[in-house]
């Protein structure tokens, strides 16, 4: 196997730009991470050194620093001590699925309200939501329309407390909507979204207008205020054949 020259990436790869606006430790770690979309650094390779790539760049140790921990941070090098930096392999266990469908779905959707009322907490409501088990509870039914056609069907229990605006908010607009908007009105600190398959009921199919049995996702979310209290749990149920996740592994030219 031919041997790439250690300090091919010197050679080939763009110089940083003074006038830029860019910090110059951020224009340094684009251009290593070019030079390992391009071929130039490989997996397995060991970065060029902190003083070749002063020399090379015209940059201060420091930058040379920062721009390395950017790239660990990022996942895609790593450093050892006494040896140096090397670019990582690609590994499956760094995928990450981004919900960009969802948001597609969700933007566009119209809420068709079904149901909401009172309701005592039982066994599993309680425990989702911290609460005790009987206490009052909102819970909600709708229906979410995309093109004419139904999308979502969601249930969902909200903390009942009539002076907290979500309640209000959350008859006319899911939080999973307000947060694929940026529309929450910091209402909302965090948020546990767990996706599993399922297959429709009976209910589920009519709703959503598909004959059984018909495969399906559920995205259950369970999400907290900014004391750190659960303040809704429910699930979203949408149709598996309409929806479909699919992610890169790897560096790819900008």
């Amino acid at each position: 196997m031919t041997q790439r020259p250690k300090n091919k990436v010197l050679q080939e790869t763009a110089s940083i730009d003074r006038d830029s606006f860019e910090p110059a430790y951020a224009q340094l770690a684009n251009i290593l991470r070019q030079s390992m979309a391009e071929g130039l650094l490989r997996p397995g390779d060991q970065l060029p050194s902190e003083a070749q790539l002063v020399k090379r760049y015209g940059v201060s140790p420091m930058t040379v620093r920062r721009s390395i921990n950017i790239l660990v941070d990022q996942g895609v090098v790593i450093a050892e001590q006494g040896r140096g930096t090397f670019v990582k392999p690609v590994a499956m266990k760094a995928a990450t699925f981004h919900l960009g469908q969802l948001e597609n779905l969700f933007g566009g959707a119209t809420v068709q309200l079904l149901e909401a009322r009172i309701v005592a907490a039982d066994e599993r409501v309680a425990r989702k939501l911290a609460i005790k088990e009987g206490k009052r509870t909102i819970y909600i039914r709708r229906l979410l329309w995309n093109n004419d056609e139904p999308a979502f069907y969601h249930r969902e229990y909200l903390i009942y407390d009539p002076t907290r605006p979500i309640v209000e908010a959350e008859l006319e607009v899911t939080a999973l909507q307000q947060l694929f908007s940026g529309s929450s009105e910091s209402l909302l600190k965090h948020g546990e979204i767990n996706i599993e398959s399922t297959l429709l009921d009976e209910e589920e199919a009519c709703l959503l207008k598909t004959p059984q049995p018909m495969a399906a996702f559920c995205f259950e979310h369970l999400f907290y205020d900014f004391d750190n209290h659960p303040v809704s749990w429910g699930w979203f149920i949408g149709r598996a054949d309409r929806m479909r996740f699919t992610t890169q592994v790897g560096l790819l030219l900008d």
